[in-house]
């Protein structure tokens, strides 16, 4: 009778180390996942047409976003003001930037990803000679209207011989262009597109380009060195925007119908492309560089991440241009009819 019962105490000894170990298992991977889905807080300040929080078009809330649904990174995005985003950053009540452009700033805090949008800086004016202009120096003794994110940068400080005339917002800066305020304004190609289109669809007027861009940068994650697992959430957003700028997603995300990249790495841009953005009549002349690599002759075409060897196969698959909802400005048209009509 005795062995048998410490026979089963025995047992149940046993079974109880069984489920004590299977239990503390169950808590470490549950610590572990919870772990990777710990939530990593990102702040952007407000940029027309990239970054918004009110329901306006924010390509880069979009895209980081979509990026990290790819993921099992639990990110929050934040827009705030410049000087409380600044704040937030040295406080730490923010782990980093989703809009961080580097233009001369000290980031050595800082683990960046890989350039996710370029950002290319062009001067444009109503005036046509304005195609004649390279550098800065081109500009020298001008007005130059900017935007107060670009001008109050180390990179731009620098240049003392452009006369800026500052502005608080994209549509202020815009808007002293059309007053001939300023002959000149430095904004980004795809806000001057956006401008383009609105002032095309009312006026069929236009503003126009220098030769190339002045400026070239890009939006990139800045995510704070102590920031656990800093590094995976870079590597994993990196592998996630690569794939999207491949397979058309991109094209959609921007509104875009052309992009340009080097996606099988033979050193020349392709062109992507995507079925509900780009139809067959879309031209490539203005095509969008995610890499600033250049084109030529032997460039493949991407269409929702099939390969094609030439525009008019590629064409083929693309519907006509009456099945895909027209071009519009992501710029309001109701904020900017007072700039268009005095145009």
């Amino acid at each position: 009778m005795l062995e048998l019962i410490s026979a089963t105490r025995l047992r149940q000894k046993r079974i109880s180390t069984l489920l004590f170990g299977v239990f503390a298992s169950l808590l470490l991977s549950s610590a572990s996942a919870n772990e990777n889905r710990a939530s990593v807080t990102l702040g952007a300040a407000p940029f027309e047409t990239y970054v918004s929080n009110d329901g306006e078009p924010a390509r880069l809330n979009a895209i980081v976003s979509e990026a990290f649904d790819s993921t099992e990174l639990d990110i929050q995005l934040h827009v705030m003001r410049d000087a409380f985003l600044g704040s937030a950053l040295l406080t730490g009540k923010i782990d980093g930037e989703f809009a961080f452009v580097d233009l001369g700033e000290n980031n050595s805090q800082f683990i960046l990803s890989d350039i996710y949008l370029p950002l290319y800086l062009y001067a444009v004016s109503k005036r046509d000679n304005v195609n004649h202009i390279t550098l800065f120096p081109h500009l020298k003794d001008n007005r130059v209207a900017i935007e107060n994110r670009f001008a109050n940068t180390p990179e731009l400080r620098m240049l003392k011989e452009v006369k800026w005339s500052r502005n608080p917002s994209t549509f202020d800066a815009f808007r002293q262009l059309a007053d001939e305020r300023a002959p000149y304004l430095i904004t980004s190609q795809l806000l001057a597109q956006e401008f383009n289109t609105l002032l095309t669809d009312t006026k069929g007027a236009r503003i126009y380009f220098s030769q190339k861009p002045l400026v070239v940068t890009g939006f990139r994650l800045a995510i704070n060195k102590n920031v656990s697992h800093a590094n995976r959430i870079i590597d994993a957003f990196n592998a996630a925007i690569n794939t999207m700028q491949n397979d058309g997603r991109f094209n959609k995300l921007l509104a875009r119908p052309w992009l340009t990249k080097d996606v099988d790495g033979d050193g020349i841009a392709d062109f992507i492309g995507s079925a509900s953005t780009t139809h067959k009549s879309h031209t490539t002349h203005n095509a969008y560089s995610l890499d600033g690599k250049p084109t030529a002759t032997d460039s493949r075409y991407f269409i929702d991440n099939r390969p094609y060897t030439s525009l008019s196969d590629a064409q083929k698959v693309l519907p006509s241009e009456n099945e895909i909802p027209a071009n519009t400005s992501l710029l309001d048209a109701t904020t900017y009819q007072k700039i268009i009509r005095s145009w």
